[in-house]
């Protein structure tokens, strides 16, 4: 694609300008995305038009600007996750049932941890997990499980590109890891909310490696973590066989 006056190109703008919106920015005014995105306001009213034309992004009635529905549309054709959602659905709500609790599938990807489905329960603890929506590594028991499980690459490569943020807060990392592969399951107390503990297990491929982890927050120093951990161990071995008889048909 035609490159800018500032060397970037056309995809690295559209990108740029997606990226903008997260679960806290879900609408922002035509001045803040483009300040967010870097793009001069001129070329982002030029951009907007287009954009919106293609239904890749919507006004509200208040002139803001939010993500379109065409790019649901196209998120949802991916094989991947909707192979992962059908075969794990049915074993997140028997586990929302079980707990009362909010139950996530998440994958790792870019170096956090995108969330792709999450159930939602009256009454259940704080959940900052939003689906689409992403968070740490290094402070949920989400990205610490899908770590622990990944390929030796991928962790040592990891740890190289964010090895100042996990030596301050995972000293012990490496004895972190041999606990959590040893238990099945990773916890953390109160990272993410002082009120809570975070359980999550990982859904194994064919070669023992992590294609994505099931979670659920219950409450802190409550007797609900060892009856989460069961079920979510439970609950991942289940979609890890069903996921293998699927990719094999």
């Amino acid at each position: 694609m035609a490159n800018s006056p500032s060397g970037d190109s056309m995809l690295d703008r559209l990108v740029r300008i997606l990226d903008s919106f997260d679960s806290e920015n879900q609408s922002l005014s035509v001045i803040a995305l483009a300040r967010r995105a870097e793009i001069p306001k001129a070329t982002m009213y030029r951009l907007l038009d287009e954009l919106v034309g293609h239904d890749l992004l919507a006004r509200n009635k208040d002139g803001q600007v939010r993500l379109g529905l065409r790019l649901w549309e196209l998120a949802n054709r991916s094989t991947t996750t909707q192979d992962l959602r059908k075969v794990a659905l049915p074993f997140m709500e028997d586990i929302n049932q079980l707990l009362g609790q909010n139950t996530q599938l998440s994958m790792l990807h870019q170096d956090e941890v995108l969330i792709i489905e999450r159930l939602s329960r009256p009454g259940s603890v704080v959940n900052k997990a939003n689906v689409a929506g992403r968070m740490p590594v290094h402070s949920t028991s989400m990205g610490m499980a899908l770590l622990a499980f990944s390929r030796p690459e991928v962790i040592r490569e990891f740890l190289t590109r964010h090895q100042e943020i996990m030596e301050s807060t995972h000293p012990n990392f490496r004895a972190e890891m041999a606990e959590i592969r040893r238990n099945g399951y990773a916890s953390f107390d109160g990272y993410i909310d002082s009120e809570t503990t975070g359980a999550a297990a990982p859904i194994l491929d064919s070669s023992g490696y992590q294609v994505a982890v099931l979670s659920v927050v219950v409450p802190r120093d409550s007797s609900s973590l060892q009856p989460a951990a069961m079920a979510l161990r439970t609950a991942v071995r289940g979609i890890s066989r069903a996921l293998l008889l699927t990719n094999k048909a």
